[in-house]
């Protein structure tokens, strides 16, 4: 399991984090608010709210896995 990246393209069986398109979008409106006036220390610490899960089935192959259809149906993105 990792947290996402290339590392899953390469060698991972599946990944499962934070959607990045998801928190740069956080991050933006951070820095729009910061832009605008506001105090750093008074914004609201916020968490993602959106994850992605991605499976290879490349190396579950290699590793002789079957990965169960209903987690497949799940998958953000499904590498073949």
């Amino acid at each position: 399991m990792f947290p996402g990246g290339n590392t899953l393209l390469s060698a991972g069986l599946m990944s499962y984090g934070p959607d990045l398109d998801d928190i740069f979008r956080l991050s933006a409106g951070y820095v729009d608010r910061i832009l605008r006036g506001a105090n750093p220390t008074e914004l609201p610490v916020q968490a993602p709210s959106k994850y992605e899960l991605a499976i290879n089935l490349k190396v579950a192959k290699m590793l002789g896995l079957d990965v169960p259809p209903s987690l497949l149906t799940i998958a953000d993105v499904v590498i073949e």
